[in-house]
């Protein structure tokens, strides 16, 4: 039996604003929703994590969250998630979102 391909994709998402704002909890629940409708699935990991990162000589620092969809690889997922990103970035005011895909194996 050939060997099924998945990825894990891992999006960070802030949870303030550039400006220290907190950003109002529609816009995770918005992105839930999305992904649960595209994917059948999520993991949310709502335990804030710290990060720090420099753009254009400017130290932000963050705290984030992160929702984390497995599902098999496909060209059609890394595009749905090219694009998720860039609504994202959008809905979410930031100057990136972090997203990323690791190869996985469920056993």
């Amino acid at each position: 039996m050939p060997l099924k391909r998945y990825e894990r994709y891992e999006v960070l998402l802030p949870l303030k604003y550039n400006d220290g704002t907190p950003i109002e909890p529609e816009r995770f629940q918005e992105t839930r929703r999305e992904l649960v409708k595209k994917f059948g699935a999520i993991t949310m990991d709502i335990q804030p994590m710290s990060g720090i990162w420099v753009h254009g000589g400017y130290e932000y620092h963050d705290e984030m969250i992160r929702f984390v969809v497995d599902t098999k690889s496909s060209p059609e997922a890394d595009q749905f998630f090219s694009d998720l990103k860039a609504r994202l970035k959008e809905r979410f005011q930031q100057i990136e979102i972090w997203i990323t895909a690791t190869p996985i194996r469920i056993l």
